[in-house]
């Protein structure tokens, strides 16, 4: 990885640019977020079976000054790949890219990717024309990164920027020296249980993990906490009886996050903390009646609805029996006036 790499940056002459210009190869860092790698792992999954290794387009964003690069997603670029010639599909590349950075407009072209560690002809081609002018990331250098997808080894990544050699014009379209420059993979607390969910299914083999509930999520984050107090706890315990080496790094570190820790009694603490979990509790019942209601009104009225309101049915038998009354009404008045001629 970057970490176990040394890194020597060369700063030599370059030939002039078309424009008057010289493309920056100053040093810089990279970092890239985790769904970038994903997004790569799942292009080198669906793969043909005779197609070696797959290409695609980096986006992120760039400092003012060029030096930090984050690389934030990515998109496959179709290609084709022989001994003897490559074939990229540069209008597709171009219309992607033009329509990746209408839906995000803060993200700019950075460089591109492949999931092979091999550098060749072909690589120093695609990469001058990532890094050309125009559509190009040009005066910034193209970052280059690789990603090893070898099924039961693990994951290898290299970033690598590119400076022009000495070679003749006909030569400079496909030659060129590309430079590794540090990288790291970062990520966020929000990020952080969505990677360990993933990472939990490796020791499945149907490779599927169900979602936790939230108390579940509490009662793992609380067994780490144990988990990782018994072990600070043994060591201190080694360091006093002179069985480990003492660090004063680690015990200043230890000392720096005992001080952040409240000065709040145990009893009070385990109080705070039932209270909590009531109120979770209460407002988990809540919800639950809510959405039941919700659920029995729809039931309801969609019963309503099919049979018809008890009030329209009403309705229509007062009114026959109104109908009725009236007729009767009418007859009683018919016999009054008979039996008076009588």
């Amino acid at each position: 990885m970057a970490e176990k790499d040394s890194f020597l940056h060369l700063a030599r002459p370059l030939g002039p640019a078309p424009v008057g210009a010289q493309p920056s190869t100053a040093p810089l860092g990279v970092v890239i977020q985790p769904q970038a790698i994903f997004s790569i792992l799942d292009h080198s999954l669906r793969r043909p079976a005779d197609q070696d290794r797959v290409i695609g387009t980096l986006l992120g964003v760039r400092s003012e000054d060029g030096t930090e690069i984050e690389i934030r997603n990515c998109y496959a670029v179709p290609h084709t790949e022989t001994a003897e010639q490559v074939e990229v599909d540069m209008d597709y590349q171009k219309q992607m890219l033009a329509l990746h950075l209408r839906a995000n407009p803060r993200e700019v072209l950075v460089g591109w990717y492949a999931t092979s560690s091999e550098l060749n002809t072909f690589s120093a081609l695609i990469q001058n024309f990532y890094g050309q002018q125009g559509d190009g990331t040009f005066p910034h250098p193209a970052v280059h990164l690789t990603v090893s997808t070898v099924p039961g080894q693990e994951i290898e990544s290299r970033t690598y920027i590119s400076a022009p050699i000495g070679v003749t014009a006909e030569r400079a379209a496909d030659s060129c020296l590309f430079i590794p420059v540090p990288h790291e993979l970062k990520y966020g607390e929000a990020d952080k249980s969505g990677l360990e969910l993933i990472s939990s299914a490796k020791d499945r083999e149907d490779r599927s993990q169900g979602i936790i509930t939230d108390l579940e999520a509490l009662e793992r984050a609380v067994t780490h906490v144990l988990d990782m107090l018994d072990r600070v706890s043994k060591y201190v315990g080694d360091v006093l009886d002179e069985e480990a080496t003492p660090s004063s790094a680690l015990g200043q570190f230890l000392m720096n996050a005992l001080s952040l820790a409240p000065k709040v009694d145990a009893a009070d603490i385990e109080r705070d903390f039932n209270n909590h979990i009531q109120d979770v509790l209460v407002v988990s019942y809540l919800a639950n009646t809510i959405r039941t209601q919700i659920d029995l009104s729809n039931r309801l009225a969609t019963a309503a609805l099919t049979l018809g309101t008890g009030d329209a049915l009403s309705g229509e038998t007062g009114g026959k029996d109104g109908q009725k009354g009236g007729g009767g009404e009418r007859r009683g008045k018919g016999r009054q006036q008979r039996t008076q001629e009588a």
